[in-house]
Order: C-alpha cells, then sequence, then structure tokens
C-alpha cells in the first residue's frame, strides 16, 4: 500500500525513525491469534478453474513510456468472473522482453500491484508505470520472462473495484493468464508465477491459494503483503499515531492517519462491489465520511486515486485540528467505534486475509523492518501461521534490517530474481 505510485503504502510518508515507536506495539501472541483466526478452513472454492474464451482483445500501452528492457506492452482485455457472480471484462498489461523466445516458449511471471484506487483512472494501464515497478520489470525481462500485470477487478473497465478481495484479486491475475494462454499458447511453455508488493503482496498470497492445483503455476513472492488490516487499524495505529504526534512528528501522524483513513474507504467501497445495499456510512463518523465518498465518486468508476485520497484526508484533518487547537490527531471523528466489529466488514477482514490454508508451493516473503504500513511482526506472524498449517516448501521469510515498506523489494531484487530463476528457469 504506497502512495504515489503502484506499490501502495500505509504510511508512506512516514519517517523511518518513528517506525521504532511502531515495533514495542505489537504483541507477537495477540498477532498470531490474529492470523489464525482470521480463517481456517479449506474448501473446494480454493480449487483452480477458469473458462475458456476468456480472451477478448488487445491494444497498444499508451500511458507513458515502457521499460527500457520491453519489446513491447499491450492492454489485453479478457472476461473474468466478477464478485457479484457475472462474468465482466477486466484489463491486464502485457509485457515482452527483447530477449529471444526460448525454443520451448516463454515463461509468464504475474506483476499482482499495490494500491492505486478504486476508480477506473486508477488502473496501472491507464498510469506511468512508476519506479520501482521498473526496476522489477526491467530486471525479470532482462532474465527472458513475459510479464501479465493485471489491472484488477474492476479497475479500467465498468464495475467498482472490491478492494483487497482476495479471491477477486486471484481471479483477476488466474484469467488474465488464461486469456494469455488461449491467444498465444503455441509461444508459451505454459509455466507461470507472482509476483506482488503490499495489496499487490495480498494478491500474490492469494494466487498461490486459488491456484494452488494449477500444476503450471510454481510459486509466488509476496513484498510487505497487506493483511490483518483491521488489527492494523484497531490495535497497532492508533498507538502509532499517538506515539508519533507525542515526539513531534504531528505532520508524519497526520500523513499516516490520512493514508489509513483512505484504505479504509476503499475498503467501505469495495464492499459495495459484492455487496451493494452496504452502507459504509456506518463505519465513518459524519466528518470522515464526507471525505471518504471521494473516494467512490458519484458511481464508483470516477473516484479518487489513492495520492488525491490521502491528501483529501490531509486538508479535512488539519482543517479540524485548526478549528479544535486542543485536540489531537486521534482526536479527528473517523472510524467509528464498532468498524471491525460491524458484520459485513468482520466477513470482509475474515475472507481477505491471505495464508489461511495449507499451500504447496514455494513462496518466499521479503519484509522491511522499519515498515510503517506493514508492520514486520504482522507479516512474521502471517508467516508463521503459514508454515504451522504445514505449507510445503515452508515459507521463506526474509526480513530487510532497515527497510521500510516499498524499499525491501529493491533491496532484495538480486534474491528475488534468484528465487524466481531457481523456481522457474526462464528457459
Amino acid at each position: 500500500m504506497k502512495i504515489a505510485n503502484n506499490n501502495g503504502a500505509l504510511g508512506a510518508k512516514s519517517a523511518k525513525k518513528s517506525a521504532k515507536g511502531l515495533k514495542y506495539l505489537v504483541g507477537m501472541t495477540m498477532l498470531a491469534s490474529a492470523v489464525m483466526m482470521a480463517g481456517c478452513d479449506d474448501d473446494d472454492d480454493d480449487n483452480y478453474q477458469t473458462d475458456d474464451n476468456s480472451y477478448v482483445s488487445e491494444t497498444s500501452y499508451t500511458a507513458g513510456t515502457i521499460p527500457t528492457n520491453a519489446s513491447k506492452v499491450d492492454v489485453m482485455t479478457y472476461n473474468m468472473p466478477y464478485s457479484d457472480g457475472e462474468t465482466h471484462e477486466a484489463t491486464a498489461m502485457v509485457i515482452y522482453p527483447k530477449t529471444a523466445k526460448p525454443s520451448d516458449g516463454w515463461r509468464v511471471v504475474v506483476w499482482t500491484h499495490g494500491t492505486t484506487g478504486v476508480g477506473d483512472s486508477c488502473a496501472p494501464s491507464q498510469m506511468e508505470m512508476n519506479t520501482n515497478f521498473l526496476v522489477t520489470a526491467n530486471n525479470l525481462l532482462e532474465r527472458g520472462y513475459v510479464i501479465v500485470a493485471p489491472d484488477y477487478e474492476g479497475l479500467g473497465k465498468a464495475g467498482i473495484h472490491p478492494y483487497l478481495n482476495l479471491q477477486s484479486e486471484a481471479n483477476s491475475a488466474i484469467y488474465a493468464v488464461d486469456a494469455f494462454k488461449e491467444k498465444y499458447g503455441t509461444d508459451l511453455q505454459g509455466d507461470w508465477m507472482s509476483i506482488g508488493q503490499s495489496q499487490g503482496g495480498h494478491a500474490s498470497l492469494g494466487v498461490a491459494q486459488y491456484a494452488d492445483s494449477d500444476e503450471d503455476y510454481k510459486g509466488a513472492v509476496a513484498t510487505a503483503p497487506a493483511s490483518s488490516l483491521g488489527y492494523i487499524i484497531t490495535n497497532i495505529a492508533p498507538d502509532a499515531i499517538a506515539y508519533l504526534e507525542a515526539t513531534n512528528q504531528k505532520d508524519q501522524a497526520i500523513a499516516v492517519y490520512s493514508e489509513l483513513l483512505s484504505y479504509a474507504a476503499y475498503v467501505g467501497v469495495g464492499i459495495k462491489a459484492y455487496n451493494p445495499s452496504f452502507d459504509y456510512k456506518q463505519i465513518f463518523n459524519t466528518q470522515a465520511y464526507n471525505v471518504a465518498v471521494n473516494a467512490e465518486g458519484t458511481n464508483g468508476d470516477n473516484g479518487l486515486c489513492l495520492p488525491d485520497m490521502i491528501d483529501k484526508y490531509e486538508a479535512d484533518i488539519n482543517s479540524y485540528l485548526d478549528q479544535n487547537t486542543s485536540a489531537s490527531v486521534m482526536d479527528y471523528p473517523a472510524l467509528t467505534d464498532d468498524f471491525a466489529t460491524n458484520t459485513v466488514v468482520a466477513e470482509f477482514l475474515r475472507n481477505s486475509q491471505p495464508g489461511t490454508v495449507k499451500l504447496n508451493k514455494p513462496i518466499y516473503v521479503v519484509q522491511g523492518t522499519l515498515d510503517m504500513a506493514v508492520p514486520y511482526q504482522v507479516t512474521q506472524a502471517l508467516v508463521n501461521g503459514m508454515n504451522a498449517l504445514g505449507t510445503t516448501p515452508a515459507v521463506q521469510l526474509d526480513l530487510v534490517t532497515g527497510a521500510g515498506h516499498t524499499q525491501a523489494i529493491i533491496d532484495r531484487n538480486e534474491e528475488i530474481m534468484d528465487f524466481i530463476e531457481d523456481t522457474m528457469p526462464a528457459s
């Protein structure tokens, strides 16, 4: 979840020094319980399956310059099942390397992106590619992989994006690969993997769950994967924000809170994608709700993207503090007290939690220890929970000392590439 790019970040404006105040706030026992209680039932819904005739069409990517190591970038339209139970169109970028096609065909790496928003203009295929993504993309392309980068359900096409809906994210990737194989199967070897950052790390773990039975799917990389969102919002963030303010980092506290509330707004709007009767006004106090509606816009397709949402909340929090000079940042009337226990939200939080079933593919998780978006203890508990379920081989956790939310994937770029090449050689 990073602020002005496709990686997403909760607290991207936070200073590294503030992270030390977050570390001691996280009780490992409570975190492990939160992860394990999020749902441990393995059911038939996890079976890999796609429909024929997924591919629709493709056009050239024109939103910005393409990666240095890319020969071309197309935007593919394909059909996928939406969370409303109907089949609709979705889009994905397909990025081709300059390297020669292997004699037995290309292997595919799916990039699952971080938080951008829920409006159509927030689709990565309609945006300039950010620098962090370009580092990963150019290294994958240099090694001879084709990259398929889904926009996710509802981004770039009609319909609300069901933010952090684990199965929707996974389907966006699975059906994109299925459509690509349908159209270009003779050029492909068939094997594929997934990699993603933040919301994309969450999505990559979702792909690992829902494609676990696909013999062609070889494994996942997840960096700073979003998880235990309700616990972070209700238990960790308030103390962390109060710590920042108490240590004369008021601007940082406002930035973190503004980002957190933007994600909460996207959660509220995203639930409407599959539960149209849900009124997210019930989880916000009036002042914060009046900002949250900007995430949806007038119809769910024209909502604000993440940087603009954060700016809206920062302005409103500052206005509130100017009018209430004795108030603290956490006094801003934001989420209702029963946010995480609201029946609909609680169901969302339970169903959106990754790593709740035993998996059978190699998984490499990278996490910075100074991450203010996804505290490393949360990810550590997530991985411990996955391994306790018997995931085979055991999930690898790589803690990157001193790295923040978006830096860890850069610092471990070579290790990530080695893991992908070892798991699925490009030729």
